[in-house]
């Protein structure tokens, strides 16, 4: 499912216009990204989303075998709920 997908499924299922289906999945997705900053976003039943750091480390180049340095990095980690995970 892709993102206009998600945008169709929500205005069939809230019988809501595509424009404010589209509004309110956008605005649902902005508000996941700013929070996820300020520490995680914890949807009960659905999962949560949190920031996660990765250190330095070393890794090879795949093409030439060459050691390269990747930098420590910050990434978005999500772990879906109990309910979610039932259901797969």
């Amino acid at each position: 499912m892709n993102k206009a997908e998600l945008i169709e499924y929500v205005a069939k299922q809230t019988k809501m216009t595509k424009r404010s289906a589209e509004a309110a999945v956008n605005a649902t997705l902005e508000g996941i990204k700013k929070h996820v900053k300020r520490g995680g976003v914890q949807l009960v039943g659905f999962g949560s989303f949190t920031v996660v750091s990765r250190k330095a480390r070393m890794g090879r180049n795949p093409q030439t075998g060459e050691p390269i340095k990747i930098k420590a990095s910050k990434s978005v980690k999500f772990r879906p709920g109990k309910d979610f995970k039932n259901m797969l």
